[in-house]
């Protein structure tokens, strides 16, 4: 009964497209973010002096902002991921079980 009920699954369409689409969102996501931290790191390693710079006459370099901003870039795709996997993933999850028959 179980072996059967997961043949179903994977043979619907719709878990087809379900799979292919989180997937490459997913992977989309990964190389955005590893781009966006690496680039970071690889300019601290290389070229340290563009993120050494002051603002102004405090202490604050150029590298707080932008630290923080890989941060928050972090927040903002992980919260995009959220949204569309809350939206469209899970009603192509629910037609798949509704198809299926539970």
């Amino acid at each position: 009964m179980q072996n059967d009920m997961v043949a179903r699954v994977i043979a619907n369409p719709k878990y087809q497209q379900l799979v292919k689409t989180r997937s490459s969102y997913g992977w989309l996501l990964t190389a955005l973010m590893m781009f966006v931290y690496y680039g970071f790191i690889a300019i601290i390693a290389f070229n340290k002096e563009v993120f050494s710079q002051r603002l102004g006459e405090g202490v604050m370099t150029v590298g707080i902002p932008v630290g923080f901003g890989v941060i928050v870039f972090t927040i903002i795709i992980t919260g995009i991921y959220v949204r569309r996997a809350n939206s469209e993933f899970d009603t192509l999850t629910q037609e798949i079980i509704k198809e299926t028959g539970k």
